[in-house]
């Protein structure tokens, strides 16, 4: 047991500990899961690609949803698809994630079976190991069944995360819309006999994107907290399902490690939305 406590340094004080623990994370070292008896990073490293799968795929699904609906609403007012737009946002920003993944999965998968309910694969397909990403793998290797089967793995977890981005997205893209449409300047077009699509698309869309943009790096970012619960119902082996399995474990290195990559994909996220504003907006100009 002294042996164990000299090789974790557990026998030194805690600032003593935290300087070793910040050199080794900056070398890349982020200690032996207490579970795999692995290196943390390694096991990073191996359930990362599944999480960035599925936030790839719920991104695409996210993007496509939140701007129809948004644009579609937005440029209706009033009219049913508005109403129906606007039903869905309050229902799906009221139910989480994994509610939405349990009721999914109970009707596509158990009920209709329609998608697969359970992993990345079905059973008795493989596919060599090359990025990671079951559908860039399969690709690779020319297995177009393989490709096939895990697109159709993707659907009902992707769609259970995305739902409550969409919504949340589509309401804020909505209201922006309606506000620029009413400006000042808008108006004056329209009293140019400018067409009313090439106002619509060309200057009031853009600059209604700027807050919904904003809002979706951000819950791309989200996406990794909220993939803890959706991973472990749907079988998902990523990064998710590995620190809710350290944090049952009370693994700590691992639970630290995965915490420290949702941190890092905030930052990232953030930087996104810098350079992204930036672009959209002509107002924001960054030096040199």
């Amino acid at each position: 047991m002294e042996q164990y406590r000299k090789l974790l340094r557990l026998n030194e004080p805690i600032y003593i500990q935290y300087f070793y623990w910040l050199i080794d994370v900056f070398h890349g070292r982020f200690g032996l899961s207490l579970v795999t008896f692995r290196d943390v990073l390694t096991d990073i490293l191996e359930f990362l690609p599944a999480t960035v799968e599925l936030i790839i795929f719920t991104l695409i699904i996210d993007i496509i949803g939140a701007f129809s609906l948004g644009v579609l609403s937005g440029r209706r007012p009033n009219s049913l698809i508005d109403n129906f737009v606007r039903v869905f946002a309050y229902v799906g920003i009221a139910i989480p994630s994994f509610v939405w993944a349990i009721i999914l999965q109970l009707v596509l998968a158990n009920w209709l079976d329609l998608l697969p309910a359970y992993g990345r694969l079905s059973l008795g397909l493989e596919v060599p190991r090359v990025t990671g990403l079951v559908t860039v793998d399969s690709l690779i290797n020319g297995n177009l069944v393989a490709f096939i089967d895990a697109l159709a793995h993707l659907i009902i977890p992707s769609l259970s995360l995305a739902i409550g981005c969409i919504a949340q997205e589509a309401r804020i893209l909505r209201a922006s819309l309606i506000e620029n449409i009413n400006r000042d300047y808008i108006l004056n077009m329209y009293a140019h006999g400018i067409p009313s699509s090439t106002i619509f698309f060309k200057y009031a869309l853009k600059p209604s994107m700027i807050p919904t943009v904003t809002i979706m790096t951000l819950d791309m970012a989200s996406m990794l907290g909220n993939a803890f619960l959706v991973e472990l119902i749907f079988n998902w082996p990523g990064l998710s399902r590995y620190g809710i399995t350290a944090m049952l474990r009370k693994d700590l290195n691992a639970i630290v490690g995965v915490v420290l990559v949702i941190g890092l994909a905030y930052t990232i996220a953030s930087i996104i939305i810098d350079l992204v504003v930036s672009y959209l907006d002509p107002r924001v100009k960054y030096r040199r």
